[in-house]
């Protein structure tokens, strides 16, 4: 039996490459799962599986959710009420914070506490915004990392963002990335995930990490 798998459509994100990553690893893995991208509360609603990708600023991306009939009450309810494994990508996970300070203070969905703030390297050469690939640094075991090689020899993922979160829960940080010094690079929390990096930008390790989304049973 084929699951749902909901990719919120609200005018941010890679929507299409996103799509076509879920696809393509749910076939490699044997995941039967038919993927939605969805402004459909309704479809979201009954979806197995929920995904909030996110590009741009935080303060737009809120905007661009809340501007979607009844999508944050949705969220909670079958997120939070319900338990449905949910991921979010990029400014997606960033949503899952307190606040966005970028350029003015915007509230959060608050299911990850904490700030979403500009990244500041120790090394001044470094440029902002953080992009290209980087390896993980794994802090606490999820199921999402099962059978992903992290550390200096790992396996890369794909950023692009000048701002990150800083969880206030250690417990909720799952990996960090190195731009000079420690970024968030992966949270969880409960049946809820999200990395700062593009899964479906990045390769083996997108591509093995979205397959383990398809089968989380938190």
């Amino acid at each position: 039996m084929s699951q749902s798998v909901a990719i919120i459509d609200y005018g941010s994100g890679n929507l299409h490459s996103a799509a076509k990553a879920f696809e393509r690893a749910a076939n490699e893995a044997g995941i039967p799962s038919t993927i939605h991208v969805t402004s459909n509360t309704d479809v979201v609603r009954a979806a197995d599986r929920i995904v909030l990708p996110g590009v741009g600023a935080f303060a737009d991306c809120r905007r661009g959710l809340d501007a979607v009939p009844g999508m944050v009450e949705t969220l909670e309810e079958v997120v939070r009420g319900k338990g449905r494994p949910f991921l979010g990508i990029c400014v997606g996970m960033q949503l899952l914070a307190s606040r966005g300070l970028e350029y003015t203070i915007t509230e959060g969905l608050g299911w990850i506490p904490g700030d979403v703030a500009l990244i500041k390297p120790r090394d001044e050469s470094l440029k902002i915004p953080h992009m290209g690939w980087n390896t993980l640094h794994r802090q606490n075991e999820h199921p999402l990392l099962a059978g992903i090689e992290t550390g200096p020899q790992g396996l890369h993922a794909y950023f692009v963002h000048s701002y990150a979160l800083t969880p206030e829960r250690a417990q909720d940080v799952v990996a960090l990335t190195d731009h000079g010094g420690p970024v968030t690079a992966m949270v969880a929390h409960g049946n809820v995930a999200g990395t700062q990096f593009h899964p479906e930008k990045s390769q083996a390790l997108g591509l093995k990490l979205i397959a383990n989304f398809l089968s989380w049973k938190p």
